[in-house]
């Protein structure tokens, strides 16, 4: 279930001279869930998606001592306050303001990424390793893959904005681009969302760095400590009684069944969950349920924010009031029932394609109240993550 939505706070490699960043987009909490959508036969090209990424240009860019390196991403192609806080994964932390950056742990890289304005295009600093290193190539090879850099986002909008007027609307409104759906390491979005059951933002986010914490630490930025996300096997260590102190409630027995199950899973749980890339969406979903606390809509989510199945819908209720008002207004004044979501993610499939997952995302975001929309403040919570303190530079972005 899509946990209530709260106010949430709110990027490209420059010349070799300092920058003015340019103001944000819009970015805002929300959980997407889902019921998957049969297989819908579709006349839409797929666009590319090899996860093989040309090497960018080998520039680095040094600032206060910092070195910057440069992804093959402009703003239209990943927004930042689009992509990394509105409900794929509660991970990602702002660590600034000025510029706007986002930290977290991608494996056991340390990374802090920024739109660096002019040109727009996404650079990456590496707090982990050495600058001179190939562990720089290696960081960015794999934030490649892990925001799904082979996509192109630039092109599925123009498909989507031809294909229904509401996406136009909507596209037009976030400034033409940049809300990217995520390729996350499967086990990480798998147990980010048994936190979410009946959740709110606060509440996912402070389980899921509670989570975060077993793995290895790999360094303090901002005055968050990140940690790289813990394996199935030392997940499967964690006593249902620890996270129930922690504040997970009957989560606590989702967390520790779903790894010992995946710990039982031919080849182990990791190796099971990628192998599910290859799979049809029906089956990825029959396979997820099969894990304690994961239904069919946690399976939508986790199928299509990890595991390559672009056409699964997060159906919730702000969904359905896409569907029903722009889509297939006879349902409007039904109650949504899994038959009904069924019967949405398969408008959707027929509407817009093998990449329907990524329309729907940015429907829901056009969704969320003009207020919702804002950037507001950097928080700090290294002791205890829920205890947030207001920056106090506040910055405004326009609905």
């Amino acid at each position: 279930m899509r946990p209530p939505l709260l106010p949430r706070a709110a990027s490209a490699v420059p010349p070799r001279r300092q920058r003015t960043v340019r103001p944000p987009m819009p970015s805002s909490p929300a959980l997407l869930s889902s019921t998957p959508p049969p297989a819908a036969p579709t006349e839409t090209p797929k666009p590319e998606t090899t996860h093989q990424h040309p090497p960018p240009a080998r520039r680095r860019l040094t600032l206060a001592g910092e070195e910057w390196h440069p992804l093959p991403l402009s703003l239209a192609e990943l927004s930042l306050p689009l992509t990394l806080p509105t409900g794929q994964t509660f991970l990602w932390r702002r660590t600034s303001l000025s510029p706007l950056r986002f930290t977290a742990a991608v494996g056991p890289h340390l990374v802090s990424l920024s739109h660096l304005s002019d040109d727009d295009r996404l650079a990456f600093l590496l707090h982990n390793g050495d600058p001179a290193s190939p562990s720089v190539a290696t960081a960015r090879a794999a934030l490649c893959d892990y925001l799904n850099a082979a996509v192109p986002l630039t092109d599925l909008w123009v498909r989507f904005t031809a294909a229904d007027a509401r996406f136009a609307e909507v596209a037009a409104r976030l400034g033409g681009g940049g809300a990217r759906v995520l390729r996350q390491d499967p086990v990480e979005c798998l147990f980010q969302f048994l936190c979410s059951s009946n959740n709110n933002i606060a509440r996912i986010e402070k389980m899921v760095w509670t989570l975060a914490g077993y793995g290895e630490r790999l360094g303090e930025v901002g005055g968050f400590v990140f940690h790289r996300f813990p394996t199935v096997e030392r997940l499967a260590q964690v006593s249902e009684q620890e996270l129930r102190e922690a504040g997970f409630g009957y989560r606590a027995k989702y967390v520790v069944g779903t790894a010992k199950e995946l710990m039982a899973k031919p080849g182990g749980g990791a190796k099971w969950l990628a192998l599910l890339r290859d799979r049809e969406l029906p089956e990825v979903i029959e396979g997820l349920c099969t894990l304690p606390g994961v239904g069919p809509k946690v399976a939508a989510c986790i199928a299509l924010f990890s595991l390559d199945k672009n056409q699964a819908i997060p159906v919730d209720t702000h969904v359905w009031k896409v569907a029903t008002q722009y889509m297939l207004p006879e349902l409007a004044g039904k109650s949504l029932t899994p038959k009904l979501s069924i019967v949405v993610a398969d408008a959707f499939v027929a509407k817009f394609g093998e990449y329907a997952g990524w329309a729907q995302n940015v429907l829901f975001i056009g969704q969320l109240p003009a207020k919702k929309l804002v950037a507001t403040e950097v928080t700090s919570d290294t002791a205890k993550p829920t205890k947030r303190k207001r920056a106090k530079k506040m910055v405004e972005i326009q609905a």
